[in-house]
């Protein structure tokens, strides 16, 4: 038979999925019995940031727990006032009472060395430090806080983050850098030396760490800044210039949209190139706005690129002139919802539920398809269909549910196969089984 125009046929398909993971060194944040290994070929950590006033050890604790609760495998608090840094401990004892055993990250800037030298409780109640060397003050004053900070991580053995930030550049290093290219023959913009000073200043301290005696392997770097297309260039050249882990996030991402929608773009291209170990969302929440939002989001990237998985994900048709009610809106939404929910314990008690794929289609076009090739998927009657809804099970049409219970009898049917599939007792490959 003969090819048609612009066929591949006997051309090899390109591979799918992301380029193989950076090489890097492997940074462990650990407390009590729990470790989070972040680089080192360990699957990229999901990570978030409180916005309670820590010096509330209660509410900051609760919404330690939220984060916690809701995926975030570390989670960093603010440590700006010796009130603050006075709080931590009981922060960590709150949270160990609750089992709650997430790593907590001090976020240092100005003051940091202050705080973790006068409250040894603080240093040690903390899992790990982040650390600006662009907000530690300038010259010898700026390197001597530094390395108080660093001194004191090696006496706690506790690896730092070495977060630089486009907004808080070292100030001498980026005039001297400016000097520099202006000198040059053919000196390149200053947003591009800006990007370079910031690949230079983690780099540079980061070795400076090591130099003061910190572990190699206790050093994870980050370059901030606010827009997409110069976090892919500065992370692109930060990934080929060293082998330290690196945290991806774009910092003022944002609020609604328009964060989710910058950030989304900007770390999705890194990934896919197989770069970053560790990701935060920074999004700005909606006044009342729930803070794990930047935890679901961070987590439906990995997902929905195939890096990791979970939640029970929920395809759902966008609606359109021949879907004839909300009801397959409402559905996709309850049962998005329940799943999500359901995740705290279905976690240990359904090994493997967090891959499964749910269908909820609103007409007949693309509903018996897509709700065939889902784990399990109903697609429910557009206008002019026969008001009944055909449930597929591993892609065998299974029950026609009809008449207002709809949305009860799905749900309890999701969780009976949760139950069938991933329960104890049954393989975790199990098919065709109604």
């Amino acid at each position: 038979m003969n090819d048609l125009p612009g066929s591949t046929s006997g051309i090899p398909s390109s591979p799918v999925g992301a380029s193989p993971r950076r090489p890097t060194r492997a940074a462990v944040v650990g407390w009590g019995g729990k470790s989070v290994r972040i680089g080192g070929g360990a699957p990229v950590v999901v990570q978030s940031m409180t916005n309670t006033d820590t010096t509330d050890a209660v509410a900051t604790a609760i919404q330690v727990k939220e984060l916690a609760m809701a995926g975030s495998e570390l989670v960093r608090i603010t440590v700006n006032t010796p009130e603050a840094a006075r709080e931590v401990a009981a922060i960590r004892e709150q949270l160990d009472r609750m089992n709650i055993s997430v790593p907590l990250v001090g976020d240092f800037h100005y003051n940091g060395h202050k705080l973790l030298t006068q409250f040894p409780e603080c240093a040690q109640a903390l899992s790990k430090y982040r650390i600006n060397p662009g907000n530690m003050g300038g010259g010898k004053k700026r390197d001597d806080n530094f390395a108080q900070m660093i001194e004191i991580a090696c006496r706690y053995d506790k690896p730092v983050r070495i977060g630089v930030n486009w907004g808080s550049l070292d100030h001498e290093l980026l005039a001297r850098m400016m000097d520099e290219n202006s000198a040059h023959p053919q000196p390149r913009d200053a947003q591009a030396v800006m990007r370079d000073a910031l690949v230079v200043s983690a780099i540079t301290n980061a070795q400076r760490a090591e130099e003061l005696g910190l572990n190699p392997n206790a050093i994870v770097l980050s370059c901030k800044v606010s827009h997409v297309q110069d976090l892919i260039t500065v992370y692109r050249d930060l990934s080929e210039r060293c082998d330290y882990p690196l945290h991806l996030g774009l910092t003022e991402a944002g609020m609604g949209s328009k964060g989710i929608v910058a950030s989304t773009a900007a770390l999705s291209v890194l990934l896919q190139q197989g770069i970053g170990d560790t990701i935060r969302i920074s999004l700005t929440p909606e006044p009342g706005g729930d803070r794990r939002r930047e935890v679901v989001v961070a987590q439906e990237i990995l997902q929905t690129m195939g890096l990791r998985a979970f939640t029970p994900m929920v395809v759902a048709c966008p609606g359109c002139g021949r879907t004839s009610s909300t009801v397959f809106q409402e559905l996709a939404d309850s049962i998005q919802t329940y799943l999500r929910e359901q995740m705290p314990v279905w976690k240990s008690r359904y090994p493997g539920v967090e891959t499964m794929n749910v269908a909820v289609m609103g007409c007949v076009v693309n509903g018996p398809g897509e709700s065939r090739h889902a784990d399990i998927g109903i697609s429910l009657p557009g206008t002019g269909e026969i008001p009944s809804a055909p449930v597929f099970v591993d892609g065998q049409r299974t029950v026609t549910l009809k008449g207002d219970g709809i949305a009860q009898e799905f749900q309890s049917i999701v969780e009976q196969y949760v139950e069938r599939r991933y329960g104890a007792g049954h393989p975790n490959n199990y098919k065709g089984r109604v």
